[in-house]
């Protein structure tokens, strides 16, 4: 029985890092393409950093199996795509005000942030 509950307080001190303590790498776009590679449960990267009042073109890549992966929805901007598995899926962004703009699976599983700055 002690097993039981220290495996327990275990699982509930994993959920509470991966859910509210975790800090995922950031990137921030540049000359270069940037391609977020949706992978094991994450986008990673899942926090990017982009200069404001410039159109940008974001690559996704999905190689997750998982049908939650499947759909990426940008809420703020009224972007919902289908991201095939094992193919690169070009994603076009408005230019943008300051801000930070979630995106997300449609089960809000797999989570990120673009944030815009001046």
């Amino acid at each position: 029985m002690f097993i039981v509950n220290i495996a327990g307080l275990l699982l509930i001190a994993l959920i509470v890092w991966w859910f509210w303590l975790y800090k995922p790498k950031e990137a921030t776009l540049g000359a270069d393409d940037l391609v977020i590679v949706v992978e094991n449960g994450t986008y990673s990267p899942s926090h990017i950093k982009l200069p404001s009042g410039e159109p940008v073109a974001i690559k996704f890549m999905r190689k997750d199996q998982s049908p939650c992966s499947e759909m990426l929805l940008i809420p703020d901007l009224q972007i919902s795509e289908t991201l095939p598995i094992n193919k690169l899926k070009t994603i076009q962004l408005p230019a943008l005000s300051s801000g930070e703009y979630d995106f997300h699976c449609q089960m809000q599983m797999y989570r990120g942030q673009i944030t815009v700055e001046e």
